[in-house]
């Protein structure tokens, strides 16, 4: 997560990275970071399925809480990989 939703030079990453940053996430709260995505996960409905060659990708929206107070709506990505059980986190951004 650090190498990329924090990361300030990841290609991908550093508009996130600066939107995170800007409310509070670094290197030292990762754990809060990473329960805020999954609690999305958990708690939201699902908005978009994508079937994909790699597996099938759910879209769930939700707000995370940030260490500064606020809260910043986010779309977040999750896969479960064909042959997989588990979902795993793909990307998170504004919406």
């Amino acid at each position: 997560m650090i190498g990329y939703l924090l990361s300030e030079v990841h290609p991908d990453g550093r508009s996130k990275a600066k939107l995170l940053r800007s409310v509070g996430f670094n290197e030292t709260n990762l754990d809060i970071l990473e329960q805020g995505l999954l609690s999305i996960a958990q708690n939201q409905d699902v908005n978009e399925v994508v079937i994909s060659l790699h597996g099938v990708k759910y879209v769930i929206k939700g707000d995370l809480q940030t260490p500064s107070g606020g809260s910043v709506s986010l779309l977040t990505v999750w896969i479960i990989d064909n042959g997989q059980e588990i979902p795993r986190f793909v990307t998170a951004y504004p919406c």
